[in-house]
């Protein structure tokens, strides 16, 4: 099977440098991605407090 141009990138880093990038992916003690879609959580309280100031004004 052959391998993907990025893992052929790492492996050449890790034999001409000796640095591992691998390691170096999981230091970061959060996650480092941006939500595309709202959270369970996040739809509900949208929900409430949207219907909720409809009900107020009647």
């Amino acid at each position: 099977m052959s391998q993907s141009k990025a893992k052929k990138k790492r492996m050449h880093l890790k034999r001409t440098k000796g640095k591992n990038v691998e390691i170096d992916r999981q230091s970061s003690p959060f996650s480092t991605h941006e939500r595309v879609t709202k959270t369970r959580q996040e739809t509900l309280e949208r929900n409430f407090t949207k219907y909720k100031k409809q009900r107020i004004d009647e």
